[in-house]
């Protein structure tokens, strides 16, 4: 085995391959074989950083050191991963594959496919790239919005976009997205492998074996990141430090959002929503339109029939401040009078055939064709068309059916894509499509308006969290599915995909009233708060169920607005550091094994645990709470952690702790979010002694990243308070602090001629 060290970068060969080892950072290396000037889709940028390593040929093994992790490369080129202790986090495995013995023979297998079960196959497709051992408490997360359970140990997945319309349950291999990021936790300690690889995957983790965990894939070329760290914290740190990070959004996207396909067929019944929304004041600040507002379903279009002016129409919403996010999808009707098809097939700006005939499928408009995304220029068209949109007043963009999906069957691996300007196939570009088709939305909205993006996504990639928010897709009204919701968004957290929701209610099928109730409160401290449903389902808005849905759901929107600037605080801090807004208790409490398989418990940050009531018929919920004391949220009484109890979660009731020794901001937000409006703002503290760190700016554009804005930091004990601007480069400081104690408030008002705050006497 020869190695050539050269900066950061080796290139290790024997007599039949080749592997090449970067060092990104002191926590990160990087494992290839293929060319060194790939471009990738996930990672922009060069994320490699100055590092002290060493290098020995020890024991016919290659030992790669840096001060945080130790790489052993063995003469056949695999490779075992350490820690800066020694600890053992990967292990090649070297014993045989033996798939499961599922106990048929060839005729029981075709007699039981005739009756229409679907047997697996006894391995995976494709070239397997790495297989490890597997520890007796080895737990793996992440994968994105896999189904299932938190912990994906003793299941198998695939990477592959699929838009697969049965009801979703825990044996789906694949859903929309592909996010080749694992997380393992081996003996306690944890590791994360990124496979940056776009074609069609396989992940094995344990099903097949309680002895090794495997991934394979249709193309034969490894590229895989190892990261290290002290915790999981550390490890999703350092993955979205390479792939990125979720920006600031703007504060407005992080209310309540109101959709359904069918609504904005009319101008009217869209209008209708939106007055029915303030009558039975319900906090909102967004009105989604779905594929019925275009002429046709021909994209960058508004139909006039139902519609007599866009622009006033969107103009009346804003002024009831309620935002309208347009949907768009990628098909472009094939129709010689549209001037979209026109311009981008005299272009060439649509996927072809292997003979060069542009490539047709169908999806909503009928026969279609197919943006090239992974082309600058064609990217770079769609942004400019999404000019029609901008400025009809529109203040958002969905991006939809962008796995790709199509209706004429699935688009061959054959037919001609680019990446960036090298032609390529479908089997490459088909995980990647929604990713650059967000980009393109992404960088048009942000050209076109100089605010914040706000994009939302079905279908994604990793390192598709820089560019848009994600839902996990079309789910129905089924309570497993409200179950899945917990660790699906838990997930996607440590996935680097910090803005992520579902669609309250479920999309298709009919919702209960119990199971909407249910519904809203579990979802509400989720990042995107959406109540969506498919055209065809009874009406899942509040006002439409039996006494006391209405209320309740109310009451919850209500709480919702008073965490706005609490969840725009953990925005701006994951925007430093990567961590989610949504957490499994795993990620604060890694200690615990209590939380390792959590799947209806979640928090908030650090400070918040929500323990929602996730089944049919039951009014009372044994909620975990880990260590240090707890109080309720709704009765004020404390509790000592470490123990289970039995909290009584009537309908209208979801239970909810805060940490001790916490202060929480308390917005004073009513129908919707409106930075320039309110100037105040309250903490309150839980427990005896408190401090945090408080963001504020003007919510909307990119003036924060030139020094304007502002942070509080608060302090308060049992008697007393301060409030100390730690930084001030916004102008719109807040008039009044409120500071509540327990059972006082002290008031502080801003002095301009200090620039600080003092207490009202």
């Amino acid at each position: 085995m020869d190695f050539l060290d050269n900066k950061q970068h080796l290139i290790i060969t024997n007599n039949q391959q080749k592997l090449k080892v970067d060092i990104i950072t002191a926590d990160i290396v990087r494992l290839y074989t293929g060319s060194d000037v790939k471009k990738s889709a996930a990672i922009e940028g060069n994320k490699k950083i100055d590092v002290d390593y060493k290098v020995f040929e020890k024991d016919d093994q290659l030992e790669i050191k840096t001060n945080r992790l130790k790489l052993l490369v063995k003469p056949d080129l695999r490779f075992d991963l350490y820690d800066y202790d020694g600890n053992s986090l990967i292990k090649n495995y070297h014993g045989e594959l033996k798939p499961l013995d599922r106990g048929l023979t060839p005729e029981q297998r075709k007699l039981a496919e005739a009756e229409g079960h679907l047997i697996p196959a006894d391995s995976s497709a494709g070239s397997i790239m790495f297989v490890n051992e597997l520890a007796e408490d080895e737990q793996f997360y992440g994968l994105g919005d896999k189904t299932g359970f938190l912990n994906k140990r003793g299941y198998e997945y695939d990477d592959w976009n699929t838009d697969n319309p049965k009801p979703q349950v825990e044996s789906f291999t694949k859903l929309y997205k592909s996010i080749p990021f694992l997380i393992g936790v081996k003996n306690s300690h944890p590791y994360g492998i990124f496979v940056d690889n776009t074609f069609k995957a396989h992940w094995d983790l344990g099903k097949e074996s309680n002895d090794y965990y495997y991934y394979s894939s249709e193309k034969a070329e490894l590229d895989v990141y190892l990261i290290v760290g002290d915790t999981i914290k550390n490890i999703v740190s350092n993955y979205t430090y390479l792939t990125g990070r979720t920006p600031l959004p703007q504060k407005w996207t992080l209310g309540y959002q109101q959709s359904r396909w069918g609504y904005s067929a009319t101008q009217a019944e869209v209008e209708r929503i939106a007055g029915l929304l303030r009558k039975h004041n319900l906090p909102c600040d967004v009105i989604h339109l779905d594929i019925d507002y275009m002429d046709g379903f021909r994209v960058f279009t508004w139909r006039n029939d139902s519609y007599t002016d866009p622009h006033d129409f969107v103009k009346k919403l804003n002024k009831m401040g309620l935002h309208v996010v347009t949907i768009i999808d990628p098909g472009v009707k094939l129709d010689k009078n549209y001037g979209i098809y026109q311009e981008g097939l005299e272009k060439g700006y649509f996927v072809k055939n292997p003979d060069g005939t542009i490539y047709v499928n169908e999806v909503w408009p009928g026969d279609s064709v197919f943006p090239d995304f992974g082309r600058e220029e064609v990217r770079s068209w769609w942004s400019k068309n999404i000019k029609f949109l901008v400025n009809l007043g529109v203040s958002g963009i969905w991006d939809d059916m962008n796995e790709p999906a199509s209706f004429r069957g699935e688009i061959p691996d054959n037919i001609v894509f680019h990446h960036e300007e090298m032609p390529t196939t479908h089997a490459q570009m088909h995980n990647v499509y929604g990713h650059y088709m967000d980009k393109a939305t992404y960088e048009g909205l942000k050209k076109l308006t100089n605010k914040r993006p706000y994009v939302i996504t079905r279908a994604a990639y990793a390192g598709t969290q820089k560019y848009a928010t994600v839902w996990t897709g079309d789910n129905q009204s089924l309570w497993p599915h409200l179950q899945m919701m917990v660790p699906q968004l838990c997930n996607l957290g440590l996935s680097g995909f910090s803005f992520a929701g579902t669609d309250i209610g479920g999309f298709g099928a009919d919702c209960t009233a119990e199971l909407l109730v249910r519904w809203i409160e579990g979802a509400i401290f989720s990042p995107l708060l959406r109540n969506h449903a498919a055209m065809g389902t009874r009406s899942q808005e509040p006002w439409t169920y039996p006494t006391p849905t209405l209320s309740i759901y109310r009451k919850y929107l209500k709480l919702r607005y008073q965490f706005i600037s609490y969840l725009y605080d953990l925005f701006y801090q994951e925007s430093k550091t990567g961590l989610p807004i949504m957490r499994p208790l795993i990620l604060n409490y890694p200690a615990d094994q209590k939380v390792s398989n959590m799947n209806d418990q979640f928090m908030v940050g650090d400070q918040v645990l929500v323990s929602p009531v996730l089944q049919a018929g039951v009014t009372a919920k044994m909620v975990y709470l880990p260590q240090g004391k707890w109080h309720d949220y709704w009765t004020g009484d404390v509790y000592a952690g470490n123990q289970y109890i039995i909290k009584d979660a009537p309908l209208e009731v979801l239970p909810i702790f805060v940490k001790d020794n916490t202060l929480l901001p308390v917005d004073h937000y009513e129908n919707y979010v409106d930075c320039q409006k309110y100037d105040q703002i309250t903490f309150k503290l839980y427990g005896t002694h408190a401090e945090y760190d408080h963001y504020q700016d003007n919510g909307l554009d990119f003036d924060y990243q030139l020094g304007k804005y502002n942070v509080y930091h608060v302090y308060a004990d049992e008697n007393a308070a301060e409030v100390t601007l730690i930084h001030s480069g916004y102008d719109r400081h807040y008039q009044k602090i409120i500071v509540e104690l327990n059972g006082k408030k002290l008031k502080f008002t801003y002095k301009p001629d200090g620039d600080k705050y003092e207490i009202e006497k």
